[in-house]
């Protein structure tokens, strides 16, 4: 369905001028027929008449859109804010006019209906479910899921997809609801793409495709991913007439059931990172303290001696606690 944009269209004032004329032409009939039924009859028509062309002043606000069918034949489209006049038989089309999602631009249905019978509105209910389509940016915020990454692990992660509507024809027409299709092409793309990933970098995983291992993860690699669900959402919602502007992880992290077991793995390896610092560390400082004392001669070891000196070394640079000196007040052999 190719969008056909209506020009030329925006004559709604003189429109406006032109029934309120009838209206009084009709009303001056009415009352000058007292004797004549037939100019009763013909401002009676004309009422009916300019009712019905009333019905085809159509007024849209800057970024708004309305998609107009004639006995269910699509007409076109109109996108330019103004006041226009249009065929009075006309009916605007918008499926997602009742839609509510966690996004802005949307209200909840009991907020539209509270506003109704707190009595602030025909015009409130009206806007609330207003068949003119938004051309605005909208952010989508979809619940939280619980995926599997590429290594089996549970983890809970939500994204927010900024879109808007670039063509109307397809919105309407080429799927059911274009909301509820982009909030469902959102959570397959997301469970696409994030099971590529790991949590956290791991060794011997693949994330780009190429057959070499590499250092992705999710929470390393945080705007390459939100690039790859954003790209995948657009191939997804390319025929509904949508254009994905950006997509950006606002929530990550491991499951319930898995996060306490993660955390003290991640302790561990914090752990073990550290006491590899502290023993490359204080074997380069037994090194140097070696060949500062061969260098001066300050004094002869043999290699059990150098073994045993080494040993304390290590024993008081990597232990957890001070060292408690032994002072031997005899001779070194």
């Amino acid at each position: 369905m190719e969008e056909k944009i209506l020009t030329g269209k925006k004559n709604g004032m003189t429109a406006l001028f032109g029934i309120i004329l009838l209206y009084i032409l009709a009303l001056a009939g009415i009352i000058a027929g007292n004797e004549n039924p037939v100019l009763v009859i013909a401002g009676m028509a004309v009422i009916v008449l300019a009712s019905i062309l009333w019905g085809g002043l159509k007024v849209l606000k800057p970024q708004e859109a309305l998609v107009l069918t004639l006995f269910g034949k699509y007409v076109g489209t109109l996108k330019e804010d103004g006041f226009y006049f249009v065929n009075p038989f006309c009916t605007s089309v918008n499926p997602a006019a009742k839609t509510r999602l966690s996004q802005s631009g949307d209200v909840s249905d009991q907020a539209a209906m509270l506003a109704v019978a707190a009595g602030k509105s025909a015009g409130a209910g009206a806007e609330a479910f207003s068949r003119k389509i938004s051309l605005k940016v909208m952010t989508l915020s979809n619940s939280r899921q619980k995926i599997n990454d590429c290594l089996g692990n549970p983890i809970e992660i939500g994204i927010a997809v900024t879109w808007r509507v670039v063509d109307t024809a397809k919105a309407v027409f080429s799927v059911d609801n274009y909301k509820e299709f982009l909030s469902l092409q959102c959570d397959s793309a997301l469970r696409d793409i994030v099971r590529l990933y790991p949590y956290d970098v791991a060794p011997n995983v693949d994330t780009t495709g190429d057959g070499v291992a590499d250092e992705g993860s999710l929470r390393g690699s945080s705007e390459i991913v939100a690039a790859r669900i954003r790209n995948e959402i657009q191939r997804r919602v390319e025929e509904a007439g949508i254009e994905i502007i950006e997509a950006r992880i606002t929530y990550l992290a491991y499951a319930t059931e898995i996060a306490a077991v993660m955390l003290q793995r991640q302790q561990a390896s914090a752990i073990i990172d550290a006491r590899k610092m502290i023993v490359d560390g204080a074997v380069g400082m037994v090194e140097m303290a070696l060949e500062r004392l061969n260098e001066n001669h300050t004094v002869e070891l043999d290699e059990e001696r150098k073994a045993a000196m080494v040993s304390n070394l290590l024993v008081v640079l990597c232990g957890n606690r001070d060292a408690q000196p032994v002072v031997n007040s005899g001779s070194l052999y």
